[in-house]
């Protein structure tokens, strides 16, 4: 049996390497032990905000056999977002995320691509894809699965490439050779803690949700608080200051997926041409987008509380 699957591991993860995936770990599906009380205390201290779906499935969230029927293996995949080139900086700033199509739809054509994969070499395997929006811990699964560590401004991290990735599971009933997690290598560091400007990171590792950038211009439906004006530093869609000032992005390489070419527009386009842009136009240049997520409307109340 061992020998089926170290055989059934391998081709798993040469299929999510020649997919473009950025690197792939497994765990043994079971109960999060060490992110349960993680998890309570953050949902006690509100740190969620309005995020009102991170209070749902507390169950299912820290357990994948609740998610999946006789699930054995939790398979981890990274893919780099990293773009080739940056914003002007006569611009609005947009989380690099956000620069090409929407991330969702592209991985997880990749996912099915590889369970039809893993169905067609090893056999009748049971399984199901997630992208972030599953009540699935992806970064702690990343994290047993030995990808990377989860620093201080609670994303996960690696040694060779920094943090500019998407993290997505395949949850499978099929046994498989399992990773070992890594160590943390933040040591002393508090270069994301005193960069951010929100102070969102309230502690080392501990992140307040409901007082992320990303958290307020994207998230939040309802006016910007004026105590936070100053300090959204030009961005109006996410935030990336706490991975930009990360010692591990030096490593960062630009990513090869079509998909998440940057929008030329976006790219060339100044604080004017956000100013007056149109719905119609919105609609043309960004088809696609995860900036339709908040929605013109959405950027534009960023844009005006900025001003």
């Amino acid at each position: 049996m061992n020998g089926s699957k170290s055989k059934y591991t391998t081709i798993i993860k040469s299929e999510a390497q020649r997919l473009g995936f950025l690197s792939c770990g497994i765990s043994k599906a079971g109960f999060l032990e060490e992110e349960a009380p993680r998890l309570e205390a953050w949902l006690k201290n509100n740190y969620q905000g309005e995020m009102s779906f991170m209070e749902s499935y507390f169950d299912k969230r820290l357990d994948p056999t609740l998610l999946v029927d006789d699930s054995k293996s939790v398979i981890s995949l990274l893919l780099n977002y990293y773009p080739p080139e940056l914003q002007t900086e006569e611009s609005y700033k947009i989380s690099k995320y956000a620069y090409g199509k929407d991330y969702h739809n592209v991985i997880k054509k990749k996912l099915k691509k590889l369970l039809n994969h893993i169905k067609a070499e090893i056999g009748d395997v049971s399984g199901r894809a997630f992208v972030d929006f599953a009540p699935v811990m992806d970064k702690a699964w990343a994290a047993k699965s030995g990808l990377g560590w989860i620093g201080k401004h609670s994303n996960l991290l690696t040694q060779k490439v920094g943090s500019f990735y998407f993290i997505a599971e395949l949850i499978v009933d099929l046994e498989l050779e399992y990773d070992h997690a890594t160590t943390d290598h933040c040591g002393s560091c508090t270069a994301c803690i005193d960069a951010c400007p929100t102070e969102a990171i309230v502690a080392p590792y501990v992140v307040d949700g409901s007082k992320c950038i990303s958290y307020y211009t994207i998230e939040l439906q309802d006016n910007l608080p004026t105590e936070m004006k100053g300090k959204f530093n030009d961005w109006i869609f996410g935030c990336d200051v706490c991975q930009d000032v990360c010692p591990w992005n030096r490593f960062s390489k630009p990513h090869n997926e079509p998909s998440f070419q940057p929008y030329p527009e976006l790219l060339s386009y100044t604080k004017k041409d956000w100013e007056e842009i149109t719905q119609e136009t919105f609609e043309k240049v960004f088809p696609n987008s995860p900036l339709k997520r908040a929605k013109l409307s959405g950027l534009q109340r960023n844009i005006d509380f900025l001003k």
